[in-house]
């Protein structure tokens, strides 16, 4: 008997296939899609927000600027490429002319406007922005019509699609952050199953990294072979049902679980749960929409730190598993291993592959090697297109804006040791 949970699972994963693979045909399709759901999501924000501003914080941008920066990047590495028929080999730097919007790239240029002038900047009204983004797309698709439909000359098309993608994500993000209503229910979470098993992986070696076909990012390449301990992963990630002993044993107010940047953490931002929860009258209940209303147990637990999911572990005398192991579990063991109801938070620091050479589009990997750890999977707010076993997500381990979680690993026997010491 097919399970219809497992079926939808195993659609949205050859979705993600699919688009780093797509022909000019599909990625028209799915460009326009990904379109649909990007300004969507900017008109629900701009109506909940009725003018008022989007604070300034790091985690933020405003949401008209996130819309222009949209259309921005898939005109500049498409429209006004030269060199979008080279794909990564394509020179960053190759003089580009001007696009829809003169003067854009003093707007929009993610890696030469600052963050915080974004909020000062004469960006286009609403209407001026939608336009450019029409005309942007409508000349994407005239150039798409015209690819050799090679790898390389579909490079840019792909990216471009998974940009918006994550862009879409991000609004997701803000709007929770924000407690705005978000009452689509593709993008909310689901109640997990109960059970939840250990599975077994066996010493031995393992190949990561994508192969030359089809699109990758650049973090991603770099094909090598890793030799892997033997372990037992949780078959899924923690529910709140789980994670909640933790709080209520006061794991926040007490320091040993937690590593020196957690215990500084802690100290910094003095939480006494995890961000969108709160204890009333005896009972947890979850922000949602701006409203507080009952938590339910079963849901993932989510907006977890880093932090928060090491220390977790440090108390259950459990470990976060490596993005080795985890790939390998979600490759090999497909029908128990069940991902993508949040990012998981993972054992691995940000580094590039062995051999890594970073694509034309230099701002997206090389500049955060080294400085935040690397989640695995995706989340209720992904993207399906995004759904991949092979993307490395990566974010600062103090984030818990982030849809991400974790699931954990047995200790070995050094470590077991270790603890009770």
């Amino acid at each position: 008997m097919h399970h219809p949970e497992v079926n939808a699972k195993s659609v949205i994963r050859q979705t993600a296939h699919a688009a780093r693979h797509a022909t000019a045909v599909g990625l028209a399709a799915e460009l326009q899609a990904s379109r649909a759901d990007t300004l969507a999501a900017f008109a629900a924000i701009e109506r909940s927000l009725e003018d008022r501003p989007v604070p300034q914080r790091a985690t933020l941008n405003p949401p008209l600027w996130e819309l222009g920066h949209i259309g921005w990047f898939q005109e500049f590495w498409i429209g006004r490429n030269p060199e979008r028929r080279l794909g990564a080999c394509a020179d960053p730097e190759a003089p580009r002319r001007d696009g829809v919007r003169t003067g854009a790239d003093a707007l929009y240029d993610s890696g030469r406007v600052a963050h915080a002038s974004r909020w000062s900047l004469a960006l286009p009204d609403a209407a001026g922005t939608r336009a450019d983004l029409a005309a942007q797309l409508d000349a994407t698709l005239s150039l798409l019509g015209e690819a050799a439909g090679d790898d390389a000359s579909l490079y840019f098309f792909r990216l471009a699609l998974l940009h918006e993608d994550m862009h879409h994500e991000a609004a997701q993000y803000m709007a929770h952050s924000l407690g705005l209503p978000r009452d689509e229910r593709r993008w909310r979470a689901q109640p997990l199953a109960d059970a939840c098993t250990q599975i077994a992986l066996e010493a031995g070696p393992r190949r990561l990294g994508s192969g030359s076909e089809g699109f990758a990012f650049d973090n991603e390449q770099g094909e090598h072979t890793v030799t892997l301990p033997a372990t037992e992963i949780d078959s899924r990630v923690l529910r709140w049902a789980e994670y909640l002993p933790f709080v209520e044993a006061g794991g926040h107010a007490q320091p040993g679980w937690w590593s020196p940047a957690g215990r500084a953490w802690l100290a910094a931002q003095r939480p006494v749960a995890p961000r969108y929860l709160r204890r009333d009258d005896g009972a947890w209940q979850q922000s949602n929409g701006g409203h507080w209303r009952a938590l339910d147990l079963a849901l993932p637990a989510c907006h977890l730190t880093f932090f928060e999911a090491e220390a977790w572990c440090r108390w259950a005398g459990r470990r976060l598993p490596t993005e080795a192991q985890w790939e390998r579990a979600a490759l090999e063991r497909p029908e128990a291993f069940a991902w993508g109801e949040v990012w998981e938070w993972t054992a691995s620091e940000f580094t590039p592959y062995p051999g890594f050479v970073a694509h034309p589009y230099r701002d997206y990997s090389a500049p955060w090697f080294g400085t935040r750890p690397v989640l695995r999977g995706a989340s209720f707010m992904t993207q399906p297109r995004l759904r991949h076993p092979r993307y490395r997500n990566f974010f600062m381990a103090d984030r818990n804006d982030v849809a991400a979680g974790f699931r954990t690993c047995r200790l070995s026997v050094a470590q077991a040791s270790s603890a009770l010491r």
